[in-house]
């Protein structure tokens, strides 16, 4: 086949499943090795990237998605009934931190992590499909263990949680004082309460 038709075939699949597609399932479809489909994709994402579309593909680990290009959206919600739109408070942020950086976690650790409950801030993330369920830790109550998704991927524009920055020794003894303060604080404001009541 020639290479037009086979850009021509995995835009077609990009385009019809609208999530991301793993690279095997490509090449399987369009029967060429992962090396050679790989490069294949590689040469569309430069030909998108470097024209005036408004779609690229995104690598996503082992997988590729069509999407439309983030300068976009403002287009698109003009349209758009009511956009979804996300709301990361500090909070929620910082969970997201805690569960990218120490994955598969359980939502316990988390709250020892942060030292407070934290069912809000990980249902927020559960339902803005930053993170979900990795499976379930080998304990009484199997508790859930979370990780990232490949929409955390997206949105923070990695290939994989391995292009996270990596946190010095120094930022996460920093962190932990900052988060054994904060925890002091609260427990102060706490006794202050019980004394006024």
């Amino acid at each position: 086949m020639e290479i037009r038709t086979l850009e021509g075939i995995i835009e077609a699949i990009l385009f019809a499943m609208g999530d991301s597609v793993e690279l095997k399932k490509i090449a399987g479809a369009i029967e060429q090795d992962e090396d050679t489909t790989r490069r294949l994709i590689h040469k569309m994402m430069q030909k998108y990237d470097e024209t005036d579309r408004g779609i690229h593909i995104l690598e996503l680990e082992d997988s590729f998605q069509m999407c439309t290009k983030a300068d976009m959206y403002e287009y698109l919600i003009k349209i758009a009934k009511q956009p979804k739109e996300y709301v990361l408070t500090e909070v929620i942020l910082e969970t997201l931190s805690i569960i990218a950086y120490r994955q598969p976690i359980t939502k316990l650790e988390v709250e020892k992590i942060r030292g407070v409950n934290s069912d809000h801030p990980v249902n927020k993330l559960v339902e803005y499909g930053l993170v979900g369920e990795r499976g379930r830790l080998k304990a009484p109550g199997r508790p859930i263990l979370f990780g990232t998704t490949e929409e955390f991927l997206r949105r923070f524009g990695l290939q994989s949680i391995d292009e996270l920055p990596s946190l010095k020794p120094e930022d996460l003894a920093d962190m932990q004082a900052q988060a054994e303060e904060e925890l002091q604080v609260r427990l102060t404001d706490l006794e202050v309460v019980t004394v006024e009541t």
